[in-house]
Formats: C-alpha cells, structure tokens, sequence
C-alpha cells in the first residue's frame, strides 16, 4: 500500500460493470482508481476521461507492473477471469474477481490454490451476498426467527443478439450456468447456511448463431432440506433482471436487486441496512476493508468454490444429457 490514507485500485474492463465499480470506488473514502484497462488502449482512454481516473493501460499486464497500483478489480469477460486472477495474484495484488471466478471447477481451484500461496486478499463479486435486500432477510435468519422452506428465482434477459448491458456489442458469449446460475447457487447455501447436497439441471436448444442454450431450469436441495427452484432465460422479452422469492415459515419476500417486498408486493425499508443501497458499492466496500484490516473477505474464493463445485455438477450433467 502506497500510504495509510490511499488504497490505489485498478480497473480491468471498461464496460457496463466496470463503469458500476469506477462510480462505487469513488463514494469509498481513501480509494483511488488509479489506472484502467479495457478492450483497446483508445477505450481504455475513453473510459478514464469520463470518469476522472488518471491512467488508461493497453493491458492487464501493464497494470501488474506498476508499483503504485495496490489491487485490481477484474470486470473483464469471463472466459478471462480465472488466467487475470492468477495473475494478479503473483504479482502481489489484492484481486476481486467479478462473477463467475471462472468457467471450470478446475481453473476456479487453481485460483483457490493461488490465494492460499500468496495470502492475498482474493474476493469474488458474488453482489447478492451484498445487497441490502438479501442482507435483511440474512439478518432475520441469523436472529433466528425466519427459515426459508423454498427460494424461487427468476433470472431473464432479452439476449438474442450478443450485446451487453448497454446494448454494445460484446466481445464474448455470456452463460446462464456459470454466471448467472452461480448468484442463485450460491446465495441459496450462503443464505440457508447449508451446503446443497442435490442438484439437478435441464436446458432448452441451444442457439445456431450463439452456441449456447437460452433456457435452463434448475433445481437444488440444501443439507437442511431447504429447496430452490430456479429459471433462467436469454429469450424473455419482459422485465429484465433476477427475482427472488423467499418463502419461508414466517413470511414471504422478493427481492429485486437492491429492493425488498412482501410477498404481496408491499415495500419494505432497507435503507438502514448498511451504509449504502447500492450493492457493487457495499461489495467494493468489503474488499477494501479487508484488504485494510488483513482479514478474508465475504464472497473469499475460499467461501464461494462449494458454488463451483456444483456448477461443475450440473454441466455434467447437462452434457451426458445432451450426448444421450
């Protein structure tokens, strides 16, 4: 660290989520984004001029060798992430990595193995542990007067064409099981705190131009009998976005990102949660701290690889299915 006051952060990604975490690190006190990456050198300049930050670096390599830059935040394409995270870590960077850590179970144990060589603080950006929504509901479980019976969770896009969350044009192919799926698998054991013990999983076609299905439907079952049913689609033309419903054995909510709701749909107030209502800014806000006070991190490597590991699961066997 370059002094006790300045944290100094790179950002990987100059996209939809990486502008998120660029405006987040600027409401934390003592940060600073001290330099970016992001497609091209002409994007990454791009990007540095609208949000103020003062170095734009052709690659994430360039970044690695600063001696100034602290940790890194990667909000690249997935198909990047476990090879950028490793990286950082063996040049002595702090990294958070934003979901999936990785698109395999063993690229995402490498990685693991990386974090546990170098003692760096390693984070992944798993946001449902973090918004304010999820949190009160943890809170009510950890009180000990609420137990979800079953989570019923919605993820749909409209995502035909392979664009981004700004309607760009992406460079790589997004997954409903390795990124989108991992929030759901691993709210649902972080929030039951029960590791999942069943998992099941089916898809629809996969698209001729895209190569991936555009429809899924899973189901899990938690160790302390818990269930979540979960459906994900790149085909829904309607809201967009992750609904949780949270049906429990006193009472029901949903959950929309930062907002909570009864299950009949009445609003409830989450504003004194934490210090924030945005989520990427409370999950920023932990990997600072940790990084400041030398501890592991909720949403650590460590704590989110059980997602993973079914994850893992489910692609076997939706790949048997689809070779019998």
């Amino acid at each position: 660290m370059t002094d006790d006051r300045t944290l100094r952060i790179a950002l990987a990604g100059g996209g939809a989520f990486g502008a998120k975490h660029a405006a987040a690190l600027r409401r934390i006190e003592g940060v600073e984004v001290a330099a970016v990456v992001s497609g091209s050198l002409e994007g990454a300049q791009k990007f540095a001029a609208e949000h103020g930050i003062a170095r734009a670096a052709a690659s994430v390599d360039e970044v690695l060798a600063m001696d100034d830059v602290d940790a890194v935040v990667l909000a690249t394409p997935t198909q990047l992430h476990a090879a950028q995270t490793l990286a950082c870590l063996e040049a002595g960077k702090h990294v958070q990595t934003e979901i999936p850590l990785a698109d395999s179970l063993a690229d995402a144990e490498a990685c693991q193995a990386a974090q546990e060589r170098t003692g760096l603080v390693a984070m992944v950006g798993h946001t449902r542990r973090f918004n304010p929504s999820h949190q009160w509901v943890r809170r009510r479980i950890e009180a000990g007067d609420y137990n979800i019976q079953q989570m019923d969770v919605q993820t749909y896009f409209f995502r035909r064409k392979n664009l981004n969350a700004l309607g760009e044009p992406r460079s790589w192919t997004d997954h409903l099981l390795w990124h989108h799926a991992a929030h759901t698998v691993d709210l649902f054991a972080y929030q039951t705190g029960s590791p999942v013990v069943q998992a099941n999983a089916i898809q629809g076609p996969v698209h001729s131009e895209l190569g991936i299905a555009m429809d899924m439907s899973i189901q899990l079952r938690a160790a302390n009998g818990a269930i979540c049913t979960l459906s994900l689609s790149f085909n829904n033309d309607g809201p967009l976005g992750t609904f949780f419903r949270y049906i429990g054995d006193s009472g029901t909510y949903i959950a929309r990102y930062d907002d909570l709701f009864t299950g009949r749909d009445e609003p409830i107030d989450v504003s004194g949660v934490d210090v924030s209502m945005d989520g990427i800014e409370l999950q920023d806000r932990e990997f600072v701290a940790a990084i400041r006070e030398g501890r592991e991190p909720n949403a650590s490597i460590a704590q989110v690889l059980p997602c993973y590991r079914t994850l893992a699961a489910l692609e076997q066997q939706l790949t048997a299915a689809g070779s019998s």
